[in-house]
């Protein structure tokens, strides 16, 4: 497997974006998905070139001036464990360091994760709108 890790999305279709969102009761469809990857004002893809899919992807939505969030990191089940979730995040917070505060809000069980980038907990508040889940 050899994987190229891009900011951009040239060349990335929908048909790359088969397979993520698993477990969600409504996911996005792969339009919708490609439309958040280009409507986020950071993003990393993982692409495995050999397969011609995206592996996994992290967004993060920014002012540019001193706070950013990161909403989404997914990588896919056949390609989970090989340290691409890490590299992502290594290289979407490499971008966004210059800001004062980057964001997440995750469940309990990867807090370890992030806390390896030097996150820490904090209080939290979402508001969720299930029936728009999908993003059609």
């Amino acid at each position: 497997m050899k994987l190229e890790y891009r900011t951009n999305l040239e060349g990335i279709t929908t048909g790359m974006l088969e397979g993520f969102f698993v477990g969600w009761p409504d996911p996005p469809s792969e339009d919708a998905h490609l439309r958040l990857l280009r409507n986020s004002s950071h993003r990393v893809v993982a692409v495995d070139r050999e397969a011609g899919r995206v592996a996994g992807f992290i967004t993060a939505v920014s002012d540019g001036v001193l706070s950013a969030y990161i909403p989404l990191l997914e990588v896919l089940p056949g390609y989970q464990g090989a340290g691409i979730g890490q590299e992502l995040v290594r290289r979407l917070t490499g971008e966004l360091d210059h800001l004062y505060m980057i964001d997440v809000c995750c469940d309990d069980d990867v807090v370890p994760f992030y806390e390896r980038f030097g996150m820490y907990r904090t209080n939290g508040m979402i508001l969720r709108n299930y029936d728009r889940q999908s993003g059609n």
